[in-house]
């Protein structure tokens, strides 16, 4: 039987929307049991992990199971724990609020485009970053190297980002600053971590990476990151 999913999800862009969406918020029935030796999967964070403006199965979470099944890898359905336009301390009231007493035999976090949006400070970020790395960690049951750490992407190359108005390599240089701390972070736990941010920058060229919003990553850019992620995945859980 598949795990049970939690998402939740605004079809909204960002923190800053173009116009107003229509809201759903998706949560699937909950179940108690699951084949004894399946591998749990828990991903936190954002719009990047729901994979918004792509289907369910294009998000780098389903495709990285994918790749992880084509590896002879028994993992079930992904848990998400995500939602368009959170932050740090939004991510974090979401886990209480979940009140999820279950732990998984792996966890993904990628969180902070939105403090960056937002103009939050870097400072906070790097106190509730650290906050939700515990919290990663406690998820996975204390196993640090099942915790998989990925970079933020940067928007600012993305169709939205160019009509946005913003300095763009003033964005990208914001998104740089929040990846070195999220980077310094993660190393000094020695958790595994995937910088996706470069790959992100290709939309400048190839614009098959970017979703018909015009600003979140396609299933093609998911499909990459998933790749990038599966190595350090495999190693660990075969």
């Amino acid at each position: 039987m598949k795990n049970p999913i939690l998402i939740l999800s605004l079809v909204v862009l960002l923190a800053c929307q173009k116009d107003s969406f229509k809201m759903t918020t998706n949560i699937s029935p909950s179940s108690d049991t699951k084949p004894k030796n399946e591998i749990s999967y828990l991903a936190i964070g954002d719009s990047y992990t729901i994979g918004e403006a792509v289907p369910l199965q294009g998000g780098f979470p389903y495709q990285l199971t994918t790749i992880l099944k084509d590896n002879g890898l028994d993992i079930g359905t992904p848990h998400i724990i995500a939602k368009t336009g959170w932050t740090t301390s939004e991510l974090q009231d979401a886990i209480k609020k979940a009140n999820l007493s279950e732990k998984f035999t792996v966890v993904t976090l990628l969180i902070g485009v939105n403090n960056q949006y937002r103009g939050e400070s870097k400072e906070k970020y790097r106190q509730e970053f650290k906050e939700l790395l515990q919290t990663a960690i406690s998820f996975a049951n204390g196993n640090k190297a099942r915790v998989f750490v990925v970079s933020i992407p940067d928007w600012g190359l993305t169709p939205y980002g160019q009509e946005s108005g913003r300095d763009i390599p003033g964005v990208s240089s914001d998104i740089d600053a929040f990846n070195a701390i999220n980077r310094t972070e993660t190393l000094s736990q020695g958790i595994s971590y995937t910088d996706i941010t470069p790959g992100s920058r290709l939309v400048a060229s190839d614009k098959q990476l970017v979703a018909s919003d015009g600003l979140h990553p396609s299933a093609k850019m998911y499909h990459q990151w998933a790749v990038q992620l599966a190595p350090a995945l495999i190693k660990e859980l075969k």
